[in-house]
């Protein structure tokens, strides 16, 4: 038997779900058309992704299942197009459809990791050089000055071949997705660290940041538990747009032939294959590809852009 130890009269506690039905962003995603088309069609490019053996017809990373016969058949509506190759079959008897969902989960794995590493990296230096300051501040920022100097795909681009050479010839070609996550990462933390230094410079003046260092609470325990919460929502914001360009990124990388190799393709090294056959006909193999990666990159931008605004206090 259970008793209610609330007041007489008093309303219930919403829930979770309720209080997130009632917040401002919530009210503002669903008065937004193109935030909940592109959310729409987000989920449903990440949802064929993760559950490509559900809707491929073959596994494109198994070669036993390639069939050399079956080479560049166009499209299932065009002549010669035979099924299950909805949008055909490249050089190597690949279907598309199963090389392009394999394709977009591996740009995603790479991109969110991407994404999660150089923000883990730039929100470390940013909260060390704003709450301590003096040379360990101007040390991590001149740091992040000579980073910003460089354009970001020469980075990745050095990190990667680097990185790659160090590696033992046979693990090369399977550590090629931790590569580009740490090249990616390595070129995007600056953003990061410069918008979390800000916040915190502001924050460690702050009445309630000076009575914790009064009472001798452990640096640590203040930036994790006082500091770090009130940088998240610049931070947020920046991730989801830098989500599309690592996507980007990790794309002209294997385009480049630095990235992915050609039995674990992900749309950059689709793109780059059929890019060779262009103008032989062939124009399948790297026309959905693009399509693919266009439909995911813009997507994420949209969404990125609404949330941005809607976080933005001066547009409320």
């Amino acid at each position: 038997m259970t008793t209610d130890t609330s007041k007489p009269g008093a309303a219930p506690r919403p829930g979770m779900m309720q209080r997130w039905r009632d917040s401002d962003i919530w009210w503002s995603f669903t008065h937004s058309k193109s935030a909940m088309f592109a959310a729409a069609l987000l989920a449903v490019l990440i949802l064929t992704a993760v559950f490509a053996p559900l809707f491929a017809p073959q596994n494109p990373y198994d070669s036993a299942q390639l069939d050399m016969w079956k080479a560049e058949l166009p499209p299932l509506w065009q002549e010669g197009g035979e099924w299950p190759y909805l949008l055909g079959t490249d050089t190597q008897g690949r279907d598309m459809l199963s090389a392009i969902l394999y394709g977009t989960r591996i740009s995603i794995v790479i991109g969110l990791t991407s994404v999660a590493l150089s923000l883990l990296i730039g929100m470390t230096a940013g909260l060390v050089a704003g709450f301590f300051g003096g040379f360990v501040d101007n040390i991590l920022m001149r740091i992040g000055d000579i980073t910003l100097s460089i354009p970001t795909i020469l980075i990745a681009i050095l990190v990667s071949t680097v990185v790659r050479q160090m590696l033992p010839a046979d693990l090369r070609e399977i550590g090629a997705a931790a590569v580009l996550v740490f090249a990616i990462a390595l070129s995007s933390w600056v953003q990061y660290a410069r918008t979390v230094r800000a916040q915190a410079i502001v924050e460690r003046n702050k009445e309630y940041v000076q009575a914790a260092r009064l009472l001798k609470v452990p640096a640590r325990r203040i930036l994790a538990h006082h500091i770090l919460p009130n940088t998240l929502t610049p931070v947020l914001v920046a991730a989801t747009l830098n989500f599309g360009m690592a996507i980007l990124t990790e794309a002209t990388l294997s385009f480049l032939g630095i990235g992915m190799p050609p039995g674990q393709p992900s749309l950059g090294t689709l793109i780059r294959i059929g890019n060779q056959f262009l103008f032989s006909g062939s124009w399948w193999i790297v026309l959905f590809p693009v399509v693919q990666l266009c439909l995911l990159v813009v997507v994420v931008n949209v969404l990125g852009d609404w949330l941005r605004d809607v976080l933005n206090p001066k547009l409320r």
